[in-house]
């Protein structure tokens, strides 16, 4: 009984050895992580704000593919708990840092987030702006409908946002909205 107790208990503290043991330097890690999150970000931007806001599922799966693609080049082969547990807090602390700055500063801010596109003005499509972002014209049509529009000449701006999603004022919104002002104001002159 005693030799089986001894195996087990080598047996577990092999096992917690290997949990706690860092096969590679928590700088290193650190440096990893830092590299492949600003690498995936900057990605991410590049490939446009629709990959953000108005995924597919082609690109939601390459979202998922891309984070199983990158595990290794940021854990350099370590699988312990301690190193896993570090990278998550720098991972972490990096969206807090970014966070951070795009509140403190516009260029982070459009850098890191992207700035807002105007897409249709007055009724009418900015072509070179859809074709920038990579948009049709039936994707466009798509979300209008989303959104309660079925008309371009119903709509007075809508602004594809940096976070990929799309902002809508129509006409008769603002119509609605000059009645209110209209009113507001007669009773203020009255009164």
């Amino acid at each position: 009984m005693l030799i089986n107790e001894q195996l087990f208990f080598r047996s577990c503290m092999n096992t917690l050895n290997g949990l706690i043991h860092l096969d590679v330097s928590l700088l290193s890690l650190f440096i990893r992580a830092v590299v492949v999150y600003l690498a995936v970000l900057l990605l991410l931007r590049i490939s446009g704000k629709r990959q953000m806001g108005q995924m597919n599922a082609t690109e939601f799966v390459a979202v998922l593919l891309i984070s199983n693609a990158v595990q290794n080049s940021m854990n350099g082969g370590d699988n312990s708990l301690v190193g896993g547990l570090f990278l998550a807090v720098v991972l972490i602390a990096l969206s807090s840092l970014i966070a951070y700055l795009t509140y403190k500063s516009k260029f982070c801010s459009a850098i890191f987030e992207g700035t807002p596109t105007l897409l249709i003005h007055r009724g009418q499509i900015i072509r070179a702006n859809v074709k920038k972002e990579l948009l049709s014209e039936g994707e466009l049509k798509t979300l209008l409908r989303k959104q309660g529009f079925h008309d371009f000449n119903e709509i007075e701006i809508a602004i594809w946002e940096a976070d990929g999603t799309l902002s809508i004022t129509g006409k008769t919104s603002l119509a609605k909205a000059d009645v209110v002002e209209t009113a507001k104001d007669l009773k203020s002159h009255k009164a």
